[in-house]
């Protein structure tokens, strides 16, 4: 695993395999990158279930503006931060210790808004539709932002046609790269 181009380009990127653990493979996130393309600098970013820091990282050596790394695994954490340091980005990206529904609850009483929120959670664990819920009573986005999931493609999305629209996703072996953006905020979040 390692850094596909930007600042960072070509760094190797420690990882922990485990049952917990599923890294995005680089031609995963290569594709994730090359349709984001432009959409990255200067963004402000979250990535959920962020595992080690993969999918933050290489938006960080893209140019994003800062990175918001959130993941509860104690192990993941620590590989998070070696994954920073080895990168020279520790001033660019924090570390969210905990639960992504206890983070995204955090961020939206804080008045935290993202540009690109990256979501890989654990395949086959219903993660995503809860998640989802999750952001529409807590937006921690804006008009403009656009959501990136990666999901299982025996997992499809939920349809939620009041929050999110589906305006691309692509396919590689088992895995769908799923990009979204918002149709509407709720004004009085729960």
């Amino acid at each position: 695993m390692r850094i596909i181009s930007g600042t960072s380009r070509g760094r190797r990127l420690t990882t922990k395999r485990g049952q917990s653990l599923r890294p995005t493979s680089d031609r995963i996130k290569e594709s994730i990158f090359n349709i984001l393309a432009e959409d990255v600098r200067g963004k402000t970013v979250v990535d959920l279930f962020a595992g080690t820091g993969n999918l933050g990282i290489e938006a960080l050596s893209r140019g994003a503006k800062k990175a918001l790394l959130v993941e509860k695994g104690r192990q993941a954490l620590r590989v998070i931060e070696k994954n920073l340091s080895a990168c020279g980005m520790q001033d660019l990206g924090e570390i969210f210790p905990g639960d992504v529904d206890r983070a995204i609850a955090m961020l939206r009483k804080k008045g935290e808004s993202f540009d690109l929120i990256l979501m890989d959670p654990p395949y086959g664990h219903g993660l995503i539709e809860p998640t989802l819920r999750k952001l529409r009573s807590h937006p921690i986005h804006h008009e403009g932002s656009i959501l990136v999931i990666q999901h299982d493609r025996r997992e499809p999305l939920p349809d939620d046609p009041e929050t999110w629209s589906l305006f691309r996703q692509r396919r590689i072996g088992d895995t769908l790269i799923s990009f979204l953006t918002p149709k509407l905020l709720n004004p009085n979040p729960a």
